[in-house]
């Protein structure tokens, strides 16, 4: 299996490799983990992965700027390989960013990327632990998880506006969040799976047998 970890300037690019490689050894799967910002890797991609960190403009900008990237992610995915994009990464799914400006994005999923709205006591970014809700055995991205199980977030900005039926797994920060949204052959998670441990390499090895 060959995964692509999408470098664009943006996000923890080793470590979300790091962490695809370890789970592709846990469930046994023989993976090759490329970072690339090769068109043509892309295209040859099984599957492709999409981490991202900071502003959504500046992710979208920097995914723009390398010639032909952003077409081979949409060409592959069109084609049916399976895409998990990582906290911005993940953003970038949405119709578009509202961060500074407008932007926009992949339009694969509903809604609009704006800054969460928080009781006076709570501080942007949300940063740290939170616990997942969701329907058990709502995805196959799911399996093996529990509701209340945590992840790691960190950010300020979140999907709204988004369709239910897109949305498979929430978190609570002054009412709830998108935390894991998924479309056909397209997933992402607001939370960043390379630093959520037992649960963000459970979500990997369930995005590498993830047969969409």
């Amino acid at each position: 299996m060959k995964i692509a970890v999408i470098d664009y300037g943006s996000g923890n690019l080793a470590s979300a490799a790091r962490a695809l490689a370890l789970a592709a050894d846990r469930e046994g799967i023989a993976a090759e983990v490329t970072i690339t910002a090769e068109p043509d890797a892309v295209m040859r991609a099984d599957r492709i992965v999409l981490p991202g960190q900071g502003a959504f403009a500046d992710c979208a900008r920097g995914l723009g700027a390398i010639d032909g990237l952003r077409d081979a992610i949409i060409a592959r995915t069109d084609a049916g390989a399976p895409f998990l994009g990582i906290c911005v990464g993940m953003q970038l799914m949405a119709e578009r960013g509202l961060e500074h400006a407008v932007t926009p994005g992949f339009g694969w999923i509903k809604g609009d990327i704006a800054e969460m709205a928080v009781p006076a006591a709570l501080r942007l970014p949300q940063m740290g632990w939170n616990e997942l809700e969701f329907a058990p055995d709502a995805h196959p991205l799911l399996a093996g998880l529990l509701p209340g199980d945590h992840a790691y977030f960190v950010h300020s900005y979140a999907l709204t506006g988004g369709r239910p039926e897109e949305c498979i797994a929430t978190t609570d920060y002054g009412g709830p969040v998108t935390a894991i949204v998924a479309a056909g052959n397209r997933a992402g998670t607001q939370f960043h799976v390379e630093k959520s441990q037992d649960v963000g390499l459970r979500i990997l090895g369930n995005f590498l047998r993830w047969t969409p």
